[in-house]
């Protein structure tokens, strides 16, 4: 399985809602291990020693795509030969063992294992990586300093508890070290799980319109369920792309700035390319050109795509506050 390229401040991740569901049903199990594990005196803890791990590639899809779902995983390029190697690695285990459980470290040598050096695309050593819910992150190349890279991961911690809910392993220093961690217990299914599931499969075959229904039927009954309102969200959106000619579309938007169908096309466009403050800029400024159902219009579109980015986000935080400035 080869790892996607994302950044925490680049691109939407128009398939975040897959990811999400994934990890959320992990972190359920997680925490139920957790919870047997301050119970009952330790099974489904992991050893200090086994926050940092040898991984190549016969291993890497169990060792770091399926932990993932569970913890956020950094991935440190090496090579024995790398003297700047030698000094970043421990800096890393220092701070992994000092986050207790909130991250796993796995080492990956690029000699033994050239495969996983060419599918994240690493042009140098050392390199660090991150793999979130499946996903890879490029986190920096090259030697840093303790601080640096602990604001970093910092970062990488806090996104993946809000936009994926990884909470982490309980580590317990008494565990032994390689021990195998107890079995999840079942975890109730929720009442809509199927047809979030129903939804994701939908996404994932391409039918953007049996996703928009199956996300509509979910916040029919439950209209403040978080993860049917971002599904939707970002289906509809690429509902709406999926058949616009970009070129066009853009020539349209330059040609005619109060036009609002086009200025809304090209913000759709603008969003799923990942240009996130471009699309909140060109709608906010639509706002300041238009009045009655035309701004009205454009106020709604603006509020979907802050749905898609997330609330949490700052480029949401900051378009929302200059909305308010051109409105008001």
């Amino acid at each position: 399985m080869q790892p996607r390229n994302m950044s925490m401040s680049g691109v939407v991740d128009l398939a975040a809602v897959k990811a999400a569901q994934e990890a959320k049903a992990k972190a359920k199990a997680e925490q139920a291990r957790a919870e047997a594990a301050r119970q009952g005196g330790g099974p489904g803890a992991v050893s200090p020693a086994d926050l940092v791990i040898d991984v190549d590639e016969a291993g890497f899809e169990r060792d770091v795509l399926q932990r993932s779902t569970e913890v956020p995983v950094v991935i440190d390029f090496w090579a024995e030969w790398c003297e700047p190697c030698k000094q970043l690695s421990p800096v890393l285990e220092q701070l992994v063992v000092e986050y207790n459980g909130r991250l796993l470290l796995a080492k990956i040598d690029v000699d033994a294992n050239q495969m996983l050096m060419q599918q994240f695309g690493v042009q140098g050593i050392p390199a660090v990586f991150a793999v979130v819910a499946g996903q890879a992150l490029p986190l920096f190349q090259g030697a840093a300093g303790k601080e640096q890279i602990q604001q970093t991961l910092d970062q990488l911690v806090q996104v993946s508890e809000q936009r994926f809910g990884l909470t982490g392993l309980t580590v317990d220093p008494d565990a032994q070290p390689g021990a195998e961690r107890a079995a999840a217990p079942p975890v109730p299914a929720g009442p809509y799980d199927a047809l979030l599931e129903a939804a994701v499969q939908a996404l994932d075959a391409g039918d953007f319109g049996g996703a928009v229904q199956a996300y509509k039927n979910v916040l029919s009954d439950d209209p403040g369920n978080t993860e049917a309102k971002l599904g939707l969200a970002q289906a509809e959106l690429l509902q709406r792309v999926q058949s616009l000619d970009p070129q066009q579309v853009r020539k349209e938007a330059a040609e005619k700035p109060a036009d609002v169908p086009a200025q809304l096309a090209a913000a759709d466009l603008d969003l799923a390319g990942g240009h996130v403050e471009d699309a909140f800029g060109r709608l906010i400024d639509t706002v300041r050109r238009t009045f009655g159902d035309d701004r009205d219009a454009v106020r709604v579109r603006l509020l979907e795509l802050f749905d898609v980015v997330g609330a949490d986000d700052p480029r949401v935080v900051a378009a929302r506050r200059a909305l308010a400035r051109a409105l008001f």
